[in-house]
């Protein structure tokens, strides 16, 4: 704690915690959890323990997901994402936001789309990029497909 690893008001994740850093005080550190609960952690289990500062950099990137069919044209579904990334005035333009394939799973292509935000933007950039990724493939004529349950009557 004499390192000061976060200050009132940074985005911290704490002994499996996370939250705003409400309150620092000699004994306690309060945050407030992203569902509004109050969280007292003692500070010699914080100074014993791993602290993630998700605000100290001023940015954060935001982690999303997206699968296409495998008939898609993968250039123009990297484009339309990336089109939905640098239309959002929230996200940053440095570092550059990025838009790739992850994975080739069993009924789809998964593509990730990084962008950076600053932290008090993180959820607003989060949903949007999924509700626009959706529109903007949607619009391409770029499939997201989804897992069909076949049922079976004897």
């Amino acid at each position: 704690m004499i390192f000061k690893p976060y200050k009132v008001g940074d985005l911290i994740e704490a002994q499996g915690l996370i939250g705003g850093v409400k309150e620092i005080d000699i004994f306690n550190t309060q945050l407030v959890s992203p569902d509004n609960k109050r969280v007292i952690i003692p500070n010699g289990t914080m100074a014993n323990g791993n602290i993630v500062n998700y605000t100290a950099e001023g940015m954060i990137r935001v982690d999303v997901e997206v699968g296409v069919a495998y008939s898609s044209d993968l250039k123009k579904a990297k484009s339309a994402l990336m089109n939905v990334l640098t239309d959002n005035k929230k996200v940053l333009k440095s570092p550059k936001p990025f838009v790739g394939v992850s994975d080739l799973s069993s009924s789809s292509i998964s593509l990730v789309v990084r962008p950076y935000c600053k932290p008090e933007d993180y959820w607003d950039v989060y949903f949007a990029t999924y509700e626009n990724s959706k529109l903007a493939l949607d619009k391409a004529g770029i499939e997201i497909p989804f897992p069909h349950v076949v049922h079976i009557n004897r």
